[in-house]
């Protein structure tokens, strides 16, 4: 539940003031235990039990005791096994006024209407402790294996195999619903990064990305197709009626206690429109800048050049290297109430506290130059621009850092050094560039190795001279890697790490841009000054078990 919620209830019934409110959110981020727990910790309530009560009363809803409540099979079935977990919802009776649930967040009154609308009924609220409600869910539900395959059965004997049933009706029919639910539960559950609906002539596949590498599932009959991707669309508040063109949208789903964002997309193929969502999980992203993973050096470089009071530095990297969540971690950082800090992004991706966040709007002509400009009228101390894209948003970048702001952006270049050749050849001109640059980040996301089955082994020779190594240099150095087993699903990969490259622009190296060296000559200085490069910091974590070789030599 949300924990701001919980305490405005305390707040308004007049058992908690301001002051003490303060107190209470101050010493639960201390300390990490539940609102319940803290409430209980400073006298509020007995016990952490005792908050269900206020919040039943609050909602003028019944209190269930679960602890020795059995539901029957009937009653189990009136919500399907993937919805229930999708809502964290348990039917606890049904009357004539309609079904009795009760729901892991009680207070979030879009899950009840989004439960009224996949099951078709009407829906009361009951409240009952959140960890006794996933108790049952767990203990009645079983496992999620099923689930799929009857509501597939169940949108084979419903739905028109010959497609001349209403699409739109299709798309709002309870068993379609409630198996897109399903889909996205199941793959925000693996936490997965994308989410692809692809219709082919004679088959229809679900993929979804996890840590970089695609699955598919358990896919509809190729004639529900339109059923489903219509049904992600009117989730994402787009025209269904219009399949020619590309549409942008945008879903957002409570999933248990967590709200996701997903970012959709859907591009015209030969054989009906593809859908990739896009998957922003705050809970699977963490934000803090000492948890990206930086090696301890980079992390210092980083943490005193946000300080600075002006100056630009760049992120670099492939799309989905994690540039973006490197940057949100440093806003995060300097995020203090004495700091006015304004991004401008496309689209934005995460909702921070404090910070102004600007989206793009191409359509109104509101680009990247265009909110830049505004942003030096609205007295800021630290701006961050989605991306580098033109000469225009290049040079008001770089007036911004000259009089007095500092800025943060990524590029599209293969390592940092390329950085500096891809401003220059947007026609910045190199002086500029040297006065204004402070660094650039190259960064890239590579597999770990799951570590139930990492095992050691002998690389061939020709794998080692596609990584630049003698098999006679090694001494007892080990290589690693991951056998397969049932935690990382066979893939013998769990998890991501990144990657890094950075370039410090120092007077040797800020002589060299204003003469206008080539990347390759720049590369050379940064390697003499100390920079360590992608391909040697790949090295580093294949020799201490973390990765393999055959990620570092896909991703450098």
């Amino acid at each position: 539940m949300d924990n701001q919620q919980v305490l405005e209830i305390f707040m308004g019934r007049g058992m908690v003031d301001k002051y003490l409110a303060q107190d209470i959110e101050a010493t639960m981020e201390a300390s990490g235990k539940t609102m319940a727990e803290t409430l209980a910790d400073f006298d509020v309530i007995s016990s952490k039990d005792e908050v269900w009560p206020v919040i039943a009363s609050e909602l003028s809803a019944e209190l269930i005791d679960l602890q020795s409540f059995v539901p029957s099979p009937e009653l189990l079935a009136e919500i399907p096994a993937g919805t229930a977990r999708l809502h964290g919802a348990l039917p606890v009776g049904v009357g004539p006024e309609g079904l009795h649930v009760v729901l892991s967040d009680p207070l979030n009154a879009q899950t009840a209407e989004d439960l009224r609308f996949a099951l078709g009924k009407e829906v009361i609220v009951a409240v009952a402790p959140e960890f006794l409600i996933e108790e049952k869910i767990d203990e009645y539900y079983g496992g999620e294996g099923n689930s799929a395959a009857s509501l597939l059965n169940e949108l084979d004997t419903t739905l028109n195999a010959d497609g001349t049933e209403d699409v739109a009706s299709e798309a709002n029919s309870a068993p379609i619903i409630r198996y897109v639910d399903l889909v996205l539960f199941q793959a925000i559950k693996e936490k997965a990064s994308d989410i692809h609906f692809e219709p082919f002539d004679n088959d229809f596949k679900i993929r979804y990305r996890v840590d970089g590498g695609l699955f598919e599932m358990s896919p509809p009959p190729a004639h529900l197709a339109k059923a489903v991707i219509s049904r992600v669309k009117v989730m994402s508040n787009m025209n269904i009626a219009e399949t020619r063109v590309p549409q942008d949208g945008r879903i957002v789903k409570q999933i248990g206690e967590r709200q996701v964002d997903m970012r959709v997309s859907t591009l015209p193929t030969q054989h009906g429109e593809s859908v990739v969502l896009r998957v922003l999980d705050r809970s699977s992203v963490n934000l803090d800048l000492e948890s990206v993973g930086l090696p301890e050096p980079i992390y210092e470089y980083i943490s005193e050049t946000i300080l600075k009071p002006n100056g630009i530095f760049v992120v670099t990297g492939p799309t989905g290297a994690g540039k973006t969540t490197t940057l949100y971690a440093a806003l995060r950082k300097i995020n203090t109430i004495d700091a006015k800090l304004l991004t401008a992004e496309d689209p934005v991706e995460y909702d921070i506290d404090g910070i102004i966040q600007v989206p793009v709007n191409e359509s109104i002509g509101l680009d990247f130059a265009r909110i830049l400009r505004a942003f030096l009228r609205q007295d800021p101390d630290r701006i961050l621009v989605g991306e580098i894209r033109d000469k225009e948003t290049a040079q008001i970048a770089i007036q911004a850092s000259l009089t007095g702001h500092l800025v943060l952006s990524t590029l599209h270049t293969n390592d940092a050094p390329g950085a500096v050749t891809r401003l220059v050849d947007m026609g910045v001109e190199p002086f500029l560039v040297a006065a204004s640059l402070e660094g650039v980040l190259a960064q890239r996301l590579v597999r770990t190795i799951c570590p139930d089955c990492r095992s050691p082994y002998d690389p061939n020779e020709a794998i080692l001279t596609q990584l630049g190594v003698s098999p006679y240099e090694l001494g007892d150095k080990e290589f690693y890697t991951g056998r397969g087993c049932d935690t990382c699903g066979g893939s013998g990969y769990k998890g991501r790490q990144g990657l890094f490259e950075l370039l410090d622009i120092t007077d040797p190296i800020g002589e060299l841009i204003t003469e206008r060296a080539p990347t390759v000559v720049l590369k050379q200085k940064a390697i003499e000054l100390g920079m360590r490069t992608l391909r040697e910091d790949g090295l580093s974590n294949i020799y201490s078990g973390r990765t393999t070789i055959e990620e570092v030599l896909k991703y450098t």
